[in-house]
């Protein structure tokens, strides 16, 4: 495999995200398009680390943004269930109230 065809895949994985990010309501389904965006610009880093400049830095940044993404995923849907119980809620277009 070589550069082009990773970063096709990332490209791919930041286009099905953005789709899904701004094409749904629901909010799980706009963190899940979120979550796929963040991972196909980690696929990206990490192609250009393995096949540009090889060193244990850029092992440490994708695992760093890895762990990010988990914590991101976990209070997001912290969130979404605490809003849920609260208001009972789950679209973005009846959330707009929260924002008094």
């Amino acid at each position: 495999m070589n550069l082009q065809l990773f970063l096709l895949l990332a490209a791919g994985l930041f286009a099905i995200g953005l789709f899904g990010a701004l094409s749904q309501q629901s909010i799980v389904m706009i963190m899940m398009g979120v979550e796929l965006m963040i991972g196909g610009v980690v696929v990206g880093a990490a192609a250009f680390w393995r096949f540009l400049a090889p060193a244990a830095s850029g092992q440490v940044i994708v695992v760093a943004a890895v762990v990010a993404m988990a914590v991101e995923m976990a209070m997001g849907f912290a969130v979404t269930t605490a809003i849920y119980r609260a208001r009972q809620v789950d679209m973005t277009d009846l959330a707009k109230d929260l924002k008094d």
